[in-house]
């Protein structure tokens, strides 16, 4: 068997991967941006199970593009569609809503910022006492969007996702789990 390097393209039937040995114990197939398939795999590992495995999983990784496709899609337009003004305005009225709930423990309103986001819905900055809120937020329920700005808030109070956080989550906001799963 020859050593594989890094980042080896292969091709089976209709899927292109990239194949990654690693230290691991099983094969791992992922499926990333832009739909690229990735497939890590024990050292050892020979390429035709390698390839049966990918081949195996075939309809899934299908899926997995599509939703992908569909996800990178949406993303797209919604930030073509919104400019940072009107993200502000929105934002500001759902902040201005839920600020007195928090005015006895603030110094003041915090700032919000509005920015393109891959992986997170928000950020407090306890110590700047300013919000950032990902404009991908307009294309989502207005619970959504509620769900997320009260999220931030409560990180001034409580900065982890302790028992303290979801209490105060639940307390202010008895559906916060359902209005979570609706950025899902």
């Amino acid at each position: 068997m020859t050593a594989q390097k890094p980042g080896t393209q292969r091709t089976v039937g209709s899927i292109t991967y990239e194949l990654t040995r690693k230290r691991v114990k099983n094969l791992n197939l992922r499926v990333g941006e832009g739909g690229a398939v990735r497939v890590s795999a024990p050292a050892r590992t020979p390429l035709r199970e390698i390839d049966r495995f990918v081949a195996s999983h075939e309809a899934w990784i299908e899926q997995a593009q599509e939703r992908v496709r569909i996800r990178e899609e949406a993303a797209g337009q919604v930030q073509d569609s919104y400019t940072d003004e009107e993200c502000q305005r929105v934002f500001g009225e759902v902040s201005d809503r839920i600020y007195p709930l928090f005015a006895a423990y603030l110094p003041a309103q915090p700032a919000l910022r509005v920015r393109w986001m891959k992986s997170r819905w928000g950020v407090c900055h306890v110590a700047k006492n300013y919000i950032t809120l990902n404009k991908q937020l307009m294309g989502k329920p207005r619970a959504a969007l509620e769900y997320v700005v009260l999220h931030e808030y409560v990180h001034f109070l409580h900065p982890n996702h302790q028992a303290g956080f979801h209490a105060e989550m639940a307390r202010l906001m008895p559906d916060y789990l359902a209005r979570r799963a609706l950025l899902k």
